[in-house]
């Protein structure tokens, strides 16, 4: 499997839009992250590509996991981080714009009609 490899001089913000992107189009996001200053970098990106999903009505989170991995023939622990959508539920339309209801019910979101209620 593939994995967004950050390190500790990425961007936080182009990792996110990375993340983003991937939800949006529904790939799933595995980020792979060796030593403090990039794990830190990988947390930072997930909390803003929440930020840049949220408009839009889709949730996400991550599982965080440990995995060795060979770097110039060397054996390191990595941090690797699944991040996949959570779809809210139970949104009235009315909350919501109509462009985002498109993307919520895109994403599998259940989205209640307020006249219904």
């Amino acid at each position: 499997m593939e994995y967004l490899k950050v390190s500790s001089k990425s961007s936080p913000s182009s990792v996110a839009g990375a993340i983003a992107g991937m939800i949006k189009d529904g790939v799933p996001v595995e980020i792979q992250s060796v030593g403090a200053g990039a794990v830190n970098q990988a947390v930072k990106a997930i909390a803003i590509a929440r930020g840049f999903l949220a408009p839009v009505g889709i949730e996400i989170v991550c599982a965080p996991a440990f995995s060795d991995v060979e770097i110039n023939g060397e054996v390191r622990t990595a941090i690797r981080f699944s991040v996949e959508p959570r779809y809210l539920r139970g949104i009235s339309k009315a909350e919501i714009s109509e462009d985002a209801q498109y993307e919520w019910l895109a994403y599998g979101a259940n989205i209640i009609d307020s006249q219904c209620n």
